[in-house]
């Protein structure tokens, strides 16, 4: 058996840059120079196998050796400049510099990405955006330099999505001019708060906010929880979380507040504060949108969580091809030679719908992203909902690649240094925190019913998250779909618009029924899960494929146009044969569903020859992938000294 790899690869029929270019999108120089650094440094664990060196954390050690780890790699990373402007360089380019470098270090390891992000992205940006000039003044170049290093106290031990009803309180104190901040409860303790175990000094504390006797809802503030020697402060009590299934160079902790006293300049208050006479003022009059406002750094979590989860997809699918396209297995004559895995139209059918996807949701997290940067506050609804969806329909698609990518490489998926199967553990995290999946999706359902409620009642046509279909005819389905229709771009937009369509007309209808029947519009929704369960994902489909539209239209004819239609028809194929709700709402008959399905068989055997040159475009460097995707053999030879 000849396990050289590739075993008889072929040059690209496209340029696979000009895919990683369209795939990454953005700051393509310093993604790569991010890779060089980490794999420069002895920090970040290089090790040789088959001829190849690769990096990856050591998950032999224990979490305090995992955790002392994480902090030294983010030592280094500072000192060679990867955090430099993180918070202080203005602009949409130094933002979307600062998504790319961060979406290359969770690709070395899930922990130090959310150790950075924690700081950056949930302490930081509370500061940048909830605070004011005080606040930045006084803590954003220090957090940037990591003199002081920030965690994020919202999740108790009773609530996490909904985050209203957090029990934790700060009182104001008129005569001192503080606000004193206790834990009433044992579920009120702040739970899951990551750095704060072993390393924060600083923490941002959601609490309900009391002033003379009255509760004006949940607000922010800045408390110091260890001094300069790392001793906890007075009347704060830290746990540790314990050990986990994954995540463990994360330091994540439980606090307890035992009325301790922050400054009143301590309240970040851009959206309202307290004066020293305990009057209480605010920019925004309505207390939904107030609450909204103060929930504001989660949005850039979710679009920093949404995005790692494709490149981690993109790790697995690269290993589990690269490995499918080396080893053999059975022949189809007696005495033939054995098959490759990727030439068995089943192990296609595992593999290469995962890639389709990865490439389309890059597009749909790429969009996310500039979104973001450029953001408004007449964007701002638009970025919740679509943050959501996409933060949802994207972790749990990493879920499902990781799994299948696992099983496809068989018993080498279950060794660590391979790396797929103990991204398993590592990423599972994502379903919940931040936001669990299934709330989010709930929460886009509850959007989409209310453009539609708004759209109807000011007789307007529907503008904005790419509901403008539902201003024109009920697009109409051919009742015979042929090879060429199946394939068609304007056929897919509009099969995926149709039910979007049918899914809010029938979930629309369905509360309101609810509500002629005496229930509550809380209730109502409540006992429409079902329907807004296929509603959110309708959406979430259609706003992908159509995003990726968008791309593919600006690439001119030829090849790589060519692979990425074979790509956009195999995702929309696979969403039919994947969904029951094509055929349950009479989308499509059951002949053009079973169509469908055959059809991805087919895209999946022209897609196959590119399948090398397309995992090649998604710019992960060898060291950050597996042994398994190269000489396996050599890796595990007698000779290597592997264990």
């Amino acid at each position: 058996m000849d396990p050289s790899y590739p075993p008889s690869a072929t040059a690209p029929a496209f340029s696979p840059l000009e895919l990683r270019s369209l795939l990454d999108g953005h700051h393509l120089r310093e993604r790569d120079w991010a890779f060089r650094a980490m794999e420069e440094s002895p920090l970040f664990c290089q090790r040789r196998s088959g001829g190849k060196v690769f990096v990856s954390p050591d998950y032999n050690e224990g979490k305090e050796g995992q955790r002392e780890a994480t902090m030294r790699r983010v030592g280094y990373l500072a000192r060679r400049g990867v955090f430099r402007g993180w918070l202080t360089e203005p602009g949409p380019d130094a933002e979307l510099r600062k998504l790319a470098l961060l979406e290359c270090l969770g690709m070395y390891d899930h922990s130090l990405a959310i150790k950075i992000g924690v700081h950056f992205f949930l302490w930081g940006s509370a500061i940048k955006f909830l605070g004011t000039k005080r606040h930045h003044d006084k803590w954003l170049s220090d957090t940037e330099n990591y003199v002081i290093k920030g965690c994020f106290s919202m999740t108790e031990l009773g609530h996490g999505s909904n985050v209203r009803g957090i029990e934790t309180v700060a009182t104001y104190d008129i005569k001192t001019r503080e606000f004193v901040i206790y834990t009433p409860c044992e579920s009120a303790q702040k739970y899951w708060i990551g750095g704060a175990a072993n390393h924060a000094t600083h923490t941002i504390v959601f609490a309900q906010l009391h002033i003379n006797g009255r509760n004006e809802g949940v607000h922010a503030f800045v408390a110091q929880i260890r001094d300069e020697h790392e001793n906890v402060m007075p009347n704060i009590q830290i746990a540790d979380c314990g050990h986990k299934i994954g995540l463990n160079g994360v330091d994540n902790g439980r606090i307890w507040f035992n009325n301790i006293r922050v400054p009143r300049e301590n309240l970040l208050n851009l959206v309202a504060d307290v004066l020293p006479d305990g009057q209480y003022v605010s920019t925004i009059d309505d207390p939904d949108q107030r609450f909204a406002a103060f929930l504001s750094p989660l949005t850039l979590g979710r679009v920093n969580i949404a995005v790692n989860a494709v490149y981690i997809s993109k790790v697995g699918v690269a290993i589990a091809v690269r490995y499918a396209l080396s080893r053999r297995a059975f022949s189809v004559t007696p005495d033939g030679p054995e098959m490759l895995l990727l030439d068995y139209p089943s192990h296609q059918r595992r593999l290469l719908p995962l890639l389709a996807k990865a490439c389309l949701m890059s597009s749909a997290g790429n969009f996310m992203k500039r979104m973001y940067v450029k953001r408004t506050p007449e964007l701002n609804k638009s970025i919740h909902i679509y943050s959501s969806a996409l933060k949802a329909t994207l972790t749990w698609q990493n879920m499902t690649t990781l799994q299948e990518c696992r099983e496809a490489c068989g018993g080498q998926g279950l060794k660590t240094e391979n790396r797929i199967g103990i991204f398993k553990a590592e990423f599972d995290v994502q379903s919940t925190f931040e936001g669990d999946n299934n709330v989010l999706m709930q929460q886009v359902s509850k959007a989409l019913y209310a453009e539609f409620l708004t759209a109807k009642r000011k007789n307007q046509p529907f503008k904005g998250l790419g509901l403008e279909h539902l201003n024109g005819p009920c697009p109409v389905i051919p009742d015979y779909l042929t090879s060429g229709t199946l394939r068609s771009s304007s056929f897919q937009m509009d099969l995926l618009c149709l039910r979007e369509r049918d899914l809010l007309k029938r979930f629309t209808t369905e509360v309101s029924n609810y509500l002629a029947q005496g229930e509550s519009r809380e209730k109502a929704l409540m006992l429409s899960y079902q329907l807004a369960e296929d509603l959110a994902r309708a959406f979430t489909e259609r706003t992908i494929l159509q995003i990726f539209l968008e791309d593919e239209k600006n690439i001119p004819t030829g090849s790589l146009k060519d692979i990425l239609g074979l790509l956009r028809s195999l995702y929309v194929m696979v969403c039919i044969d994947e969904s029951a709700s094509f055929l349950r709402y009479g989308c499509l008959s059951r002949e053009n569903v079973a169509a469908a399905r055959k059809e991805v068989m087919t895209l999946c055997s022209e897609l196959r020859p590119h399948a090398l040159a397309i995992v090649s475009s998604f710019g992960i460097p060898d060291a950050f992938l597996s042994p398994l995707a190269f000489d396996w053999i050599e890796a595990n030879a007698r000779s290597s000294g592997n264990e």
